[in-house]
């Protein structure tokens, strides 16, 4: 297999904007070729099969999924009373449904890892890692909520983000918005 990182990177960037826009059975080697505009064969030199490339994606998804230091910086300054968790929640719903195509890639796996045990254990291993962050950040960052709120948020915001991804005429922006500030009143 080959070992350049960048390629490697932008074929697995490529890999998800197939799984989003055709699905699995759409996820070949010559459709990542063709998406990151590299030579037929290029793919097939840097995954062993498709469920090396699935895993690779599914990993690179949580990676993208991450907020930059300066919004964590952000979400760490001021108050840390309700109004900011509401407004924590409101931009993490807002940068996870910006990553449109991983979101959506995300769900494709999921579907897969029904079927893959070694994609399964890589989500599983992603997920539970994401929820410890977010509860071991939530409690160290002293906004309101115990760890059972911010699982339970995790849980409510990722349906909204379906919804806002899949059927974006079930709730507009600010109904979404809305629905964060109620959930997050209701559960801190």
């Amino acid at each position: 297999m080959r070992r350049n990182d960048e390629r490697r990177a932008a074929l697995i960037d490529a890999a998800i904007e197939v799984l989003a826009e055709q699905g699995a059975r759409g996820l070949t080697f010559r459709a990542v070729d063709g998406a990151a505009r590299v030579p037929t064969g290029t793919a097939s030199n840097y995954f062993a099969n498709r469920d090396d490339l699935f895993t690779h994606i599914g990993a690179r998804i949580y990676e993208r999924l991450q907020p930059d230091e300066e919004t964590i910086v952000r979400h760490l300054e001021g108050a840390q009373d309700r109004e900011k968790f509401t407004a924590v929640m409101r931009e993490t719903v807002r940068r996870v449904a910006g990553f449109r195509t991983g979101y959506l890639a995300l769900l494709e796996l999921r579907l897969e890892a029904t079927r893959r045990p070694e994609l399964r254990a890589v989500l599983t291993r992603s997920v539970r890692a994401d929820v410890d962050a977010n509860v071991a950040g939530h409690q160290a960052s002293g906004l309101p909520g115990d760890a059972t709120s911010v699982r339970l948020l995790h849980m409510a915001l990722n349906w909204l983000i379906v919804e806002r991804l899949t059927l974006p005429e079930v709730y507009s922006e600010q109904e979404a918005d809305d629905l964060v500030a109620r959930a997050v009143e209701r559960l801190a």
